[in-house]
C-alpha cells in the first residue's frame, strides 16, 4: 500500500515540480530524498519493532506526547498531508488523461477529471478492503513494470548526454536544490502507511522495518530511472513547461506516438492506483484517531459506521482542494505539513522513548537536523517565488493546534490509547 501512494505521487506528480528548482541536478533531489527519508524510517520502524500496532502514526505520537494536544494536533497534521496527496495525484491523473487531447490546460476540465477519479476512488474503497487490496497488488506490478520499462526504453533512445544532462550546472543554485529535497521527501512519505499495518504484517516486529526499506528501495531505483530518462529527454525548460505531465512530455521525442500513448496509459493506472491507495490509508486513518478521541467526529445525519463516514470526509476535502489549488501549491502545503510532523516524530522519540526502543540519539539528531534544514530552505524559497502558500501553510498549521487545544480542552474525556496491537488483540 505504501509503495502504491509513493509511486503514484512521487514520480508522476513531483518530477517537474523537482526539476524546476533544482535544474540539471534534479536526479541528486531523489537520492538526496531517499537518504533523509531513510533517517526518518528510523524512527518509525523503532517504534513499530517495539509496538506493531494498526494506530501507525497516532500510536507513536501517543507513546511519544501521551494523550495531548501535540499528540492529536501532530497526527491531524499526517492525516491532512496524506488527503493533499490525494488531490496532489488526482490532479496529477486529470493532466496526463487529457494531454493526449491538448486539454490539460484547461482548469476547468482538470478539476472536474480529479474529481472524477477522487468519486472513483471512493467506489471502489467503499466496496471493502479486499476490492482495495485486490486493486492496489494488481495496479503496483502494472505501473512498477510500465515505468521501469519506460525509463529504460528512454535512457537507450536519448542516451547521458543530451537534454537537460547537456545543459551547464550551477553550483548558486545549491538552496534551490536543497529546497527541492522536500518534494523528493514528499515522494516517499507513502512508507509512513506501512505503520498502520503491524496489526496485520506476519512477525510485525522484524517485518514492518524490512517492508519499509523494501518499499524505500523499490521506489528510489524507479525515481532515478525516470529522472534520468527525463532529463535526458528534455532540457530544463520543457521540463518546467511540462511539468505537471513531465514523463508523456519526455516520451514524445524519445519513444515516439507509441511511446507518449504508452507513458499515459502507465500514468493514468498509477495515480489511479494512487488515490485509491491514499483514500483507503487516510480514511482508516482518521477512523483510528476518532476512536482514539484525538478529533471531533460528527454524522451529519448519515447511516453506517465512522469508517463509512470517513471515506465521505476524506474525498469531500481531497475533492476541494483539487478544485481550489494547482498542483504545485498542493504538494507545497503536503511538504510543510509533513515536515513539521516528521520533526514531531522524531523529538518525541530522542526525548521520551529512546532508551526504551533501543533508539541512537545521533541518528535521531541526524534525522531531526535533515529535516530542519531542508525545511528552513523549502520555507526560503517559498517565501521569494510563492509567499501566499507559506502563509496557508502556517494558518493551517496553526488552526489544527488551536483546533485541537479546543477540542481536547472541551471534552471531557482524555483521548483513548490505540488498542489494536497484536499482544493487545491475543489477550
Amino acid at each position: 500500500m505504501g509503495t502504491g501512494v509513493m509511486i503514484g505521487a512521487g514520480i508522476f506528480a513531483l518530477t517537474g515540480q523537482i526539476a524546476e528548482l533544482a535544474g540539471p541536478l534534479f536526479p541528486l533531489s531523489f537520492i538526496a530524498g531517499a537518504l533523509v527519508t531513510s533517517l526518518a524510517a528510523y524512527s518509525y520502524i523503532k517504534m513499530s519493532n517495539k509496538w506493531p500496532s494498526s494506530g501507525g502514526i497516532a500510536m507513536i505520537l501517543q507513546k511519544a506526547y501521551g494523550p495531548g494536544v501535540i499528540a492529536a494536533s501532530a497526527s491531524l497534521l499526517m492525516a491532512l498531508s496524506m488527503v493533499i496527496n490525494e488531490s496532489l495525484v488526482a490532479r496529477t491523473f486529470a493532466t496526463y488523461a487529457l494531454r493526449p487531447f491538448g486539454l490539460e490546460s484547461s482548469g476547468w476540465l482538470v478539476s472536474l477529471a480529479a474529481l472524477a477519479v477522487i468519486i472513483f476512488a471512493y467506489l471502489v474503497n467503499a466496496a471493502g478492503n479486499r476490492s482495495v487490496s485486490g486493486f492496489s497488488l494488481i495496479m503496483s506490478a502494472i505501473k512498477i513494470g510500465g515505468i521501469a520499462l519506460f525509463a529504460v526504453a528512454a535512457i537507450l533512445a536519448s542516451g547521458f548526454s543530451s537534454g537537460a544532462f547537456s545543459q551547464p550546472v550551477s553550483l548558486t543554485n545549491a538552496e534551490a536544490l536543497l529546497a527541492s529535497v522536500a518534494f523528493s521527501i514528499l515522494a516517499f512519505k507513502g512508507f509512513t502507511t506501512i505503520t498502520n499495518s503491524g496489526g496485520e504484517i506476519v512477525d510485525p516486529h522484524k517485518n514492518v522495518g524490512r517492508t519499509i526499506m523494501i518499499s524505500i528501495a523499490v521506489c528510489i531505483v524507479i525515481y532515478l530511472l525516470v529522472a534520468v530518462a527525463v532529463g535526458s529527454s528534455l532540457s530544463i525548460s520543457e521540463i518546467v513547461e511540462a511539468r505537471d505531465y513531465s514523463l508523456a512530455a519526455a516520451a514524445r521525442p524519445a519513444l515516439g506516438e507509441l511511446g507518449f500513448y504508452f507513458t499515459v496509459a502507465i500514468a493514468i493506472a498509477a495515480t489511479t492506483s494512487g488515490v485509491i491507495a491514499s483514500v483507503f490509508a487516510v480514511s482508516r486513518m482518521l477512523a483510528m484517531l476518532t476512536d482514539m478521541k484525538m478529533i471531533p467526529h460528527s454524522h451529519f445525519g448519515m447511516s453506517g459506521g465512522i469508517r463509512s463516514h470517513m471515506l465521505v470526509y476524506t474525498v469531500v476535502i481531497a475533492g476541494t482542494l483539487a478544485v481550489l489549488f494547482d498542483l504545485s501549491r498542493i504538494a507545497s502545503l503536503g511538504a510543510f505539513f509533513y515536515l513539521v510532523m516528521d520533526m514531531l516524530v522524531h523529538w518525541g522519540v530522542l526525548r521520551h522513548l529512546r532508551k526504551e526502543v533501543g533508539a541512537r540519539a545521533t541518528i535521531l539528531l541526524t534525522a531531526l537536523a535533515a529535516d530542519g534544514v531542508v525545511l528552513a530552505a523549502f520555507t526560503a524559497a517559498k517565501l521569494r517565488s510563492d509567499p501566499a502558500v507559506v502563509a496557508y501553510a502556517a494558518i493551517g498549521i496553526v488552526a489544527v493546534f488551536m483546533g485541537e487545544w479546543i477540542y481536547l480542552s472541551d471534552n471531557s474525556e482524555a483521548p483513548a490509547s490505540h488498542k489494536d496491537d497484536r499482544s493487545e488483540e491475543k489477550s
